[in-house]
């Protein structure tokens, strides 16, 4: 009776011992199928696709990994997804048209872009509430923070501007020309530089925050197309500081930077109209939202090499990755 106790014992923590860790997952938003598909990154496959409100585009999970937030601009509001049932557990009241949006470092605060309303909102997560609206350029889109949450940053399509705002005291503190139709923001790790996109200009702004001047402009070339179709829209800078990526549109290239020169290394070539990037937690991959081809390109970070075609939903917009 012992030894068969103890033997099933043994099987057990054996059992116990042999199941996986639960997979890191990424989420992407579906713009014209108002749905997510949820990719698992061990497979490299969608398993799952769940509805969520209309015209989904800005993504973000929080830091535990058990809420995403959606901005659903079409119904003017921000969705809050369960992220083990994909149910649509609440709203957050964003106002008209919310396109992007980041969380505080602490995952208290959303920090939102109205695009309709010319407005940065920002919204206590656990109250549900509206805490504060603060004034920018027209058509605010790309929103990004400082690594130690002092510098807020949107930047403004029309106006054609980054402007710095602090978030404690809810005001603009510098407002930064760059070039034409400026979509995205990002931080490198240590703060140093804000990289700032401008779509229609074809450019990047490498901008230093403490002196709220644009240091250097990279552009970009590619054999074969016209200057116009080059689009840089989503970056994401490796941790290290050392590779910057950024996603060029209809160009259907993903540009590798040099981030100490601030030189082009390559150009990866992804699906149609590659929108916004997100890194796996351990950096192993890069995705790549391609709204026009319906996929997620899948890139090998040290091989500098595409490795995977993800079908998706229709019109894949955002993507955002859970914790490890």
């Amino acid at each position: 009776m012992r030894a068969a106790l103890v033997g099933l014992l043994l099987g057990a923590s054996s059992l116990g011992a042999s199941v996986p860790a639960r997979a890191t997952m990424a989420y992407v938003t579906n713009e014209k199928g108002n749905s997510i598909s949820v990719i698992d990154l061990d497979k490299l496959e969608v398993v799952k696709t769940a509805k969520v409100g209309q015209r989904p585009r800005g993504i973000v999970v929080n830091k535990e990994g058990t809420q995403i937030f959606i901005c659903a601009g079409d119904d003017d509001t921000i969705n809050i997804i369960d992220t083990k049932t994909l149910q649509i557990i609440g709203d957050l009241p964003s106002g008209p048209d919310p396109e992007l949006l980041i969380l505080s470092s602490d995952g208290k605060l959303v920090y939102l872009s109205n695009e309709n309303d010319n407005l940065v909102t920002m919204i206590d997560v656990n109250t549900r509430k509206v805490l504060g609206e603060i004034p920018v350029g027209v058509e605010p889109e790309g929103m990004a923070l400082s690594p130690d949450g002092k510098i807020l940053v949107n930047t403004s399509e029309t106006t054609n501007m980054a402007h710095l705002i602090d978030p404690q005291k809810k005001e603009i503190i510098a407002n930064i020309l760059v070039d034409a139709r400026p979509r995205f923001a990002q931080f490198t790790s240590d703060g140093s530089e804000l990289w700032v996109s401008a779509e229609v200009g074809g450019t990047i702004s490498v901008i230093d925050p403490m002196k709220h001047a644009v240091k250097q402009k990279i552009g970009f070339a590619i054999p074969g197309l016209p200057k116009e179709a080059i689009q840089p829209v989503g970056i994401r800078i490796s941790r290290d500081g050392k590779t910057a990526f950024a996603a060029l549109g209809p160009a259907n290239r993903v540009a590798v930077i040099d981030t100490a020169t601030k030189q082009v290394t390559k150009y990866l070539l992804v699906g149609q109209r590659v929108w916004q990037l997100a890194f796996t937690p351990d950096e192993k991959y890069l995705l790549s939202t391609n709204g026009v081809s319906n996929d997620v390109s899948v890139i090998d970070v040290a091989g500098l090499k595409v490795v995977k075609s993800i079908p998706v939903g229709s019109f894949p917009w955002g993507v955002a990755v859970s914790p490890q």
